[in-house]
């Protein structure tokens, strides 16, 4: 078990490093004013409209950070500051999350396997952990019995978990990568307001990558356990 809390502790520290990061950007580029004087609902609402999208409604959610797009009653959720203010910043996270609007009205095929992922993944992923420490438990290192079938079970939902964090990823993408179009093709922003756009955006999708990698480590290191000690 030493191992695998220094495998967590290390994942843990790097994802503390990004988050800071993050934070950190996004108060810079908070302070870059927009040149076209729009919020982030009017940066959503134009992009909505400029895609031909009218049934997505734009409203604001408590928090920090907390924006994202709601598929089931299509709604674009910003957090208050991203709502209300006017900057590099709130630009690029209501670009962002139109781009997954974008998505959802296209039928792109990542967000659409990814959303048939949810129901499994909100049930299997608390308890995943727990099912294959139960298994090793009951003997499955060494192959005995149930406990062997037990930790299986455990590791197939651990990989459910780490596919979802795999296709995460390029949706997240994809939808910056729309989004910084958009910015730029409809010339939403100057030069200055782009680039900082581009780096807050780049630094969120990078908390999405270590995710990722933090969850295939922890199949890896389940996945040693349960079959490393088998002949």
């Amino acid at each position: 078990m030493l191992g695998y809390y220094i495998l967590i502790g290390a994942i843990a520290l790097v994802s503390w490093a990004v988050s800071s990061t993050l934070k950190r950007k996004f108060a810079k580029y908070s302070k870059v004013h927009l040149r076209n004087g729009m919020s982030g609902r009017e940066i959503a609402e134009k992009m909505l409209a400029d895609n031909g999208i009218y049934d997505v409604e734009v409203i604001s959610t408590p928090g920090q950070l907390t924006d994202h797009y709601n598929p089931k009653n299509k709604t674009v959720n910003l957090s208050e500051a991203v709502y209300n203010q006017r900057n590099a910043a709130a630009a690029a996270v209501a670009a962002h999350e139109v781009g997954h609007a974008v998505q959802h009205a296209q039928a792109y095929s990542y967000l659409q396997m990814r959303s048939q992922l949810v129901p499994i993944v909100s049930v299997t992923s608390g308890m995943s952990q727990w099912v294959v420490i139960g298994g090793l438990i009951l003997g499955a290192a060494a192959g005995v019995g149930i406990g062997y079938y037990v930790a299986i079970a455990g590791l197939a939902m651990m990989g459910f978990a780490t596919l979802f964090s795999f296709i995460t990823l390029p949706v997240e993408y994809d939808a910056s990568n729309r989004a910084l179009a958009w910015l730029k093709a409809k010339n939403m922003v100057t030069p200055e307001e782009y680039k900082g756009s581009e780096d807050a955006l780049k630094w969120a999708a990078r908390t999405y990558l270590v995710a990722a990698i933090g969850a295939l480590a922890s199949l890896l290191y389940w996945a040693l356990q349960v079959f490393g000690g088998r002949d």
